[in-house]
């Protein structure tokens, strides 16, 4: 019986545990993870104004793995020996015959300052402290921003900072304290939301625009200060700051020899496999993929990714070449709130709808349903 090792407990990682049970029913799984929860983080952004609480969004896996038949061991991974067919983690070696990564990836906080900034994407608990704070404020400015890694396009996450901002927005609106209130959002790029198409851009900045939010954008980020962003095109105070910075590789993957894009993301080809590496596989913020630099790091491409890994695995390990690959696709709903933007990108295609009160409630019955396999 075959044994594959799967890193990870985010989206990547579970469905590559779905995929490769559906296909073998005896082989066996062993899932490296320094918590038994999957935290489904596309809903964090409504926790900061009441619509979830942190418990809504943690699910505990100990059903998941009982179902699915995965030995479970609560570590963090810490390197790889063998060629991948050994994990180091920080509770000893887990063996392999395939190998597949998803560990997600990792906010690079070397901006100055930016421990007075808080990472909406930083998990629940931090997204608990967001709402904590805009509570206790009377009133004032809120900063919301992002950047990118400046040597990997894609290794950026700058969606949800758009619904952060509508989100909170619409809340203050809903409480009649929008007037006291100043929204600044601030962003490098001269044009923010380029990755969701152009047509996302100018419903992106007209939205905006009507809702009186102020725009810093196309300038180099210096640094943040209690109460101040700074950036080479000059600075401005804010009481409050949300800020999602790029994206790069996890730290074990240092005490490897892995190979690494120049962003510091695992190399992968069209097969999801890790370049060079017999039976290793790589799936969501974990890895550079070939493809377009608008592919997105997001949950749905995660997926998809995991998919074609999972797939291509079982084939190896029957002796069948890799013929698995992966649709490079964004799609999601840029939420208000009380309505949402759906927008679709593929190599061929941008579509843009404009808000709509069902795409909010659309967006709401998938958390439900996504989290039904889970719980």
């Amino acid at each position: 019986m075959s044994r594959v090792t799967v890193i990870g407990a985010g989206f990547a990682a579970l469905t590559a545990v779905r995929k490769l049970r559906a296909a073998d029913a005896n082989l066996g799984i062993d899932l490296i993870a320094p918590k038994p929860e999957f935290v489904y983080y596309p809903g964090t952004i409504w926790i900061p104004t009441g619509l979830r609480e942190p418990s809504d969004l943690v699910v505990p896996l100990h059903n998941f793995f009982r179902r699915m038949k995965v030995d479970y061991h609560q570590a963090s991974a810490e390197g790889l020996g063998e060629g991948g067919r050994v994990v180091v983690t920080s509770q000893g070696e887990v063996g392999n015959d395939g190998l597949v990564i998803a560990s997600g990836g990792r906010f690079i906080r070397k901006l100055p300052g930016i421990e007075h900034s808080f990472l909406p994407c930083g998990g629940v608990e931090v997204t608990a402290q967001i709402r904590d704070r805009l509570a206790a404020l009377e009133g004032g400015t809120v900063a919301f921003g992002f950047a990118g890694n400046p040597n990997e396009p894609s290794a950026m996450r700058g969606g949800p900072v758009f619904e952060f901002l509508f989100g909170i927005d619409t809340w203050l609106r809903e409480q009649g304290r929008r007037e006291r209130f100043k929204l600044v959002f601030f962003t490098p790029a001269e044009k923010p939301g380029q990755r969701l198409g152009p047509k996302a851009v100018d419903g992106l900045m007209r939205e905006m625009a009507k809702r009186g939010v102020e725009t810093h954008l196309g300038h180099k980020l210096k640094g943040f200060e209690a109460g101040k962003v700074t950036t080479e095109g000059g600075e401005f105070a804010a009481d409050l700051i949300l800020f999602m910075p790029g994206m790069t590789g996890n730290q074990w993957f240092d005490n490897t020899e892995l190979p690494r894009s120049p962003g510091g993301l695992i190399k992968a080809d069209p097969f999801c496999q890790v370049e060079g590496w017999e039976k290793v596989y790589v799936a969501g913020d974990s890895g550079s993929f070939p493809g377009p630099d608008w592919m997105p790091k997001q949950a749905h491409m995660a997926d998809l990714q995991a998919e074609a890994a999972a797939k291509n695995l079982i084939d190896a390990f029957a002796g069948k070449p890799a013929t698995h690959t992966f649709k490079a696709e964004l799609l999601c709903i840029v939420d208000t709130r009380s309505s949402g933007m759906l927008v679709a990108r593929t190599p061929n295609r941008n579509v843009v709808l404009p808000s709509f009160v069902g795409f909010h409630w659309a967006k709401r019955l998938f958390e439900w349903h996504y989290l039904r396999q889970y719980r």
